[in-house]
Parts: structure tokens; sequence; C-alpha cells
């Protein structure tokens, strides 16, 4: 079922969802269900699986290091297969422009069909560890809008280099990012807005933000966004804090704001233990104002780790 059906059925309940990223290769994926099987309680009706970029390894060929590139984290469509048939739950691969050409892409989406998965993030994606700006892959998409339109028009049976007449054309919910305090490579949030506005315009079906810790910018968000025509659901992305070096880490990586009071909070901790603590009841407060505000969806970012997200949860569903 599509992401906006599940939105349309609760009838203005708001529903739990998460985020989980694959293993490294070489480990098991029961590490992965270990983790999503303590949150199956609170009954989510998707789950997202992020995709990650390649990056280059060095191996040691006799005295010479051979750079080569490689993933360290394959496997997304079939894990959200794997989910979808033990949990009979729906799942939500990521899509990037960066790391894949267009056939590559469609490859994915036909698979993805195939295998009943009817939701995808699609995604430009960050740059490669080693480059300081994002450089579009060689027969790839440059941005997300290209993406975005790209999968919509598989619902029409046009693909790349043909058009094809079926009864048989996947017809996926595409989801797509929103940034309330911006993009970090975007010159003004207004600039942002407007390729978010482009996004959904290409055919994107919902939003789903980046991490923030001041809900006021999530709602000052939305009213912005609704003012130049954007009205499908946007769905706030929340993620606890939970070890003390993320007061330097987030804002250096998402070019976020965080709280004073959060701030002051967590720099008080003696130990990671009580700023997880710190970082649960900071997230227990956002939901709970988020859901009274009636949002459609509540979507954690887990990083893998469940913990943090049950405690949270067993507070709102």
């Amino acid at each position: 079922m599509k992401v906006t059906e599940h939105i349309k059925q609760a009838k203005g309940e708001t529903l739990f969802s998460f985020e989980i990223i694959p293993p490294v290769k070489g480990k098991s994926i029961q590490e992965l269900y270990n983790n999503i099987d303590p949150l199956m309680e609170f009954k989510p009706p998707f789950i997202d699986v992020t995709t990650s970029r390649e990056e280059y390894v060095y191996i040691d060929r006799e005295g010479l290091l051979d750079k080569k590139i490689t993933r360290m984290r394959p496997g997304t469509v079939g894990i959200c297969s794997s989910i979808q048939h033990k949990y009979q739950v729906d799942t939500v691969p990521h899509l990037l422009c960066g790391g894949f050409t267009k056939e590559e892409t469609e490859y994915v989406l036909v698979d993805c069909h195939y295998l009943g998965i009817d939701n995808v993030m699609a995604l430009r994606g960050d740059a490669m560890k080693e480059e300081k700006y994002f450089n579009p892959t060689k027969g790839g998409h440059e941005f997300a809008t290209g993406l975005v339109r790209q999968i919509r028009n598989l619902s029409t049976g046009k693909y790349l280099h043909e058009t094809i007449e079926t009864d048989d054309c996947a017809d996926f919910c595409i989801g797509v990012a929103g940034y309330p305090e911006k993009h970090l490579e975007a010159p003004s949030l207004q600039s942002d807005l407007k390729r978010l506005k482009e996004k959904v315009d290409a055919g994107a079906d919902y939003v789903v933000t980046q991490m923030f810790f001041d809900n006021q910018k999530y709602f000052e968000f939305v009213d912005a966004a609704r003012a130049i025509g954007i009205e499908v659901p946007i769905i706030p992305g929340i993620k606890p804090i939970a070890v003390k070096r993320h007061l330097q880490l987030l804002p250096q990586v998402f070019r976020i704001d965080l709280p004073q009071a959060l701030i002051e909070a967590v720099d008080a901790c003696k130990n990671n233990k009580e700023v997880r603590d710190i970082g649960v009841e900071w997230a227990i407060q956002q939901s709970k104002e988020l859901k009274a505000a009636g949002v459609p969806v509540l979507h954690y970012y887990s990083m893998g780790k469940s913990d943090n997200i049950k405690a949270i949860a067993k507070e709102l569903f």
C-alpha cells in the first residue's frame, strides 16, 4: 500500500514510522531484525531503508595501493523485500542520483515493481566522502527532480529508450526530502522551497523532513511550503541525540541549529547514558507537540538502533 493511502486511512491519527540502514557487507541481516522486532508493537505502516553512496577503498597490492570503488552497505531492495515478507509491512527503498546511472535506476525500479514495493524515496544524495561537493554521476541525474520525473514516467509506460504499451505499469508513491532549516548547499530557505516545489510538481506525493530539534522551525516550514502551493503531506523527521559529540557532529554535517536549552542539558551530562536520556526526553516532548498539531506521521531516524526509539514510541503510540 502507498504511504499516502496509509495516511488517508488513518483519518487524522498520527502514524509511527522509522528509517533503518542496511548492514555492512558480511554482517547478518539478523542484527537488523533484532532492531526492528522491538518496534513492531507500535504498528509502523511503513519502514524506510537507506541506500549508501559508493566510496573508495585502497587495496594493498604488494606494497602498491590499488584504489577501488565499492558500496559498504548494499542490499537496500533485497532488505525491503525481506522486511515486507517477514513483517507484512510496507517498505520505502531510498533511490539516489549520486552513484547511479539512469539505466541502473530503471533496473532498480523494475525490480521494486516485481517485488510489490509500492513506495520509493527519491533523493539526490550526498557527495562522496573524498569529494567536497556533489558531482553528478555520468549518465545519472543531477537533481532529485529529474529522478522523480523518471519514476513518474514509468507509471505511463515511458522507459528511458522506449514507450511500452502495457496494462502492468508501475505506480510508485514517491517521497522526497524537505529541509526546515534549508539544504546545506541552498543559498536561502526560499530558494530551497522553490526546489521542493519543483520536485512536487514533477510528481512527488509526500515530503519527509530532515531532522530538526525546534518544532517551530517545522511549523514555519510547513506554512511557507503551503504558501507557495505545496499541498502534499509533510512528515516530520525526528532524531534523538544519543552521544555528546552529536552537539558538534549534527550541526556540522546537516547544517542545523540546536536549541540552547538542549545544548546546556547535554553539556551538563556526565556520560553518554545521561545524554541518551536527555535525547529521548527531548524527542518525546517534540513528538507530543507535533502529534497534538496533527502531523500525519512521526518518522524517526534510528541509525540502526531501536532502544531509544522504543522508549520514545512507548510514550506516544
